[in-house]
Order: C-alpha cells, then structure tokens, then sequence
C-alpha cells in the first residue's frame, strides 16, 4: 500500500483480496495519505465494498447455479464429471467465494490425491477453474481465480489401447441390438461416447456426408465426415416418432447407460482390459497404420493441439522412411543429366564388383 504522485496527481495504490487498486485523490499529498488510511481501515473491518459484495455469496450455492446456468446447458459430459463436482462441493461448500485462497485449493489437492489418481484430480481443479472464471464473468466475484497459481500434477496418462483389425470384426460381431450402431459410429468417427449419445437427426446431414457437433468436449463446433458404415448404422435405426434423439430408449430419451450391452460383447469376443474411450482410439490407431497423416487425424479427432495426438506415431514405424524417399526423389529431379549418367554407370561398376 502506498501513495504515488502522477502528472501532478496524487494517486493511492492498495490491494483487496489479492486484487490491486488504484484511486486518483488530487492535488493534495496530505489528502491521499488521509484516503488511503481510510481504506485500510475499511479493509480490516471487512467493510469494503467489494469483500461485503462477496460475503454474501456461498461457494455451494454459486456451485448449483453454476451446474444449472453454465455446466448442464453448455458441458455434453458435465454427468460423468458429477462426481467431481459433488467432491468440489463438499470441500468449498460452507464457505464464501472471497475465503477460498490458493492455500486452500492446494489443501483440496492434497486431499483428493489421496482417494483417486493425478488425472482425476487434475479435472476436479479444472472444473473449480471453471467455476472461478464464470463467477468472474458474472460479477461475483473480483478477486484472482485461487486455482490460477496451483500447478496440476504430471499425468500418465498415455494409454493406447486399441483393437487390431481382426478384433474390431469378432467385436461387432457379438455386438446386440443398439449397441452395434453406437459401436460402428464410434469405429468409424472417432466420436466420444457422450457426443454419440446426445446425437439428434438434425445433427446429421445425409447428402453432404457430414455430421455436425454443436456442443464438444472443448466447447467448440466440429464438422465429421461419415463413410458408407456410419450412414448405413444410421439408416438402420428405428425412428422414435417423438423424440429427436437418434440413439434413445422407448420413453424417448438418450440412452444413459450402455454399459452392460457394451461388455457383453467384449467378453464374448474375448477381449480384455478394454473400455469404450478406447474405440477412438482405435479410431485414431487404425488411420495412422493406414497412412493418414498425424494433422489429419488430429482434425477428426477434435484435438487442439497436434501433442495428443502425437500418442499415435509410433504406430507408423515407417513414416520416416517414407518422408525420406519422397525427398530423394524430389532430389532426383534436381541432377543434371551427365550427373545422373554417371550414377547410372557407377551403380553398373558396382553390380559388376558383387559377381566376380
């Protein structure tokens, strides 16, 4: 805290709860030094505008309006991430927004890396991240987001599991009912189990061949293209006469649990250590093997950065022998005809040495 003189100004300079403040007082030094002695005796008494603004609001009931205004109409996976949420709010609860320190988010840390792994928790503080930013937008709160300054843990979480071509036939093979559809979608599109389920007739266009992702994982609309198998499972899906829905139950609404159906088939194919999540990345295995380039399958994937999508390299153990030939004949055109008469002639010299 301090006073400051600018362009024949005096100006006082202070903070309330980790937020820094400036105010203009005037020509007068002694003013300024009488202004910021009330301010800070304002701030000790818990007077302040801003701190007797955020008093009134509870974490846990900010937490219910954030779930209902932001997470449910916004966030296509905000069921599975519920859990979280419930843990966030059992933590922060009681407590008022401006009392929730980086001290303490890095207690919560602490704590949930006791119960569960690095990944889990790391969505935890992305989702309280979450909340801080949006009760900032929204005029609750005026301080630093606490969870800005705590770094998440280092997640290995490169897991890569993913079925071989002979699989993925014995795997639809035993699939039933409607899980064959959803499992040809996810084969087929890279799509995440929560996008598929969430799918409406509108989201698909049959005569361009694409189908439109509005609401994604990373908040952002996405375009993807359907081959012959994806428009043929479509096809073959009963119509609900009053649901929009594309995979739903006979009340209408999305499916919520495929689980059971889903392991049923896998166990009858006998495969093992497999989840759904690992469809796309069978998805994304099988275009690399296949050639596809690692920006394109980045861009069918939805991933922002070409870095998650890097798990999949090693998949194409010759792409650099290949990059490397193209170079060589791109090269190859570069030499003058007598250059290249000459390496006719000495590869024929060659030759000739490995016979005598």
């Amino acid at each position: 805290m301090g006073i400051f003189l600018k362009h024949e100004n005096w100006y006082i300079d202070y903070y309330v709860n980790g937020k820094r403040k400036r105010e203009k007082v005037g020509s007068s030094k002694k003013l300024a030094e009488t202004v910021l002695q009330k301010r800070k005796v304002e701030i000790a008494e818990g007077k302040f505008l801003d701190i007797k603004k955020e008093q009134k609001i509870r974490f846990g009931d900010f937490a219910d309006e954030y779930l209902e205004i932001y997470s449910k109409p916004n966030i296509t996976s905000w069921k599975s991430d519920l859990h979280n949420f419930n843990c966030i709010k059992a933590f922060f609860g009681g407590r008022y927004l401006h009392e929730i320190t980086s001290l303490l988010v890095e207690k919560f840390k602490i704590e949930r890396a006791k119960e569960v792994k690095p990944a889990t928790v790391n969505r935890a503080l992305a989702r309280l991240k979450s909340m801080f930013n949006k009760a900032i937008d929204w005029g609750k709160f005026s301080g630093v987001n606490p969870v800005k300054s705590v770094k998440f843990f280092l997640e290995e979480n490169q897991r890569t599991r993913y079925l071989e071509k002979e699989e993925i036939v014995k795997f639809l093979k035993y699939c039933e009912g409607n899980i064959k559809p959803i499992a040809i979608v996810a084969l087929n599109t890279g799509m995440r189990k929560s996008e598929i389920l969430n799918l409406k007739w509108h989201d698909v266009d049959f005569k361009r061949g694409i189908i439109y992702l509005l609401r994604t994982k990373n908040n952002e609309k996405r375009e993807i293209p359907m081959n012959d198998a994806v428009m043929t499972a479509f096809i073959q899906v009963k119509k609900h006469p009053e649901s929009p829905y594309i995979f739903c139950g006979k009340d209408g609404k999305p499916f919520q649990n495929i689980r059971k159906s889903f392991f049923t088939a896998l166990k009858k194919a006998g495969i093992i250590n497999f989840h759904f999540h690992d469809l796309r990345h069978t998805f994304a295995s099988q275009l690399v093997m296949s050639g596809v380039d690692l920006n394109t399958v980045r861009e069918l994937l939805g991933h922002k950065s070409l870095e998650m999508t890097l798990r999949y390299s090693h998949l194409s153990p010759d792409h650099k022998k290949r990059a490397v030939d193209i170079l060589g004949k791109r090269i190859d055109t570069f030499w003058t005809p007598e250059v290249k008469e000459e390496k006719v002639r000495e590869d024929a010299d060659f030759a000739t040495t490995l016979t005598l």
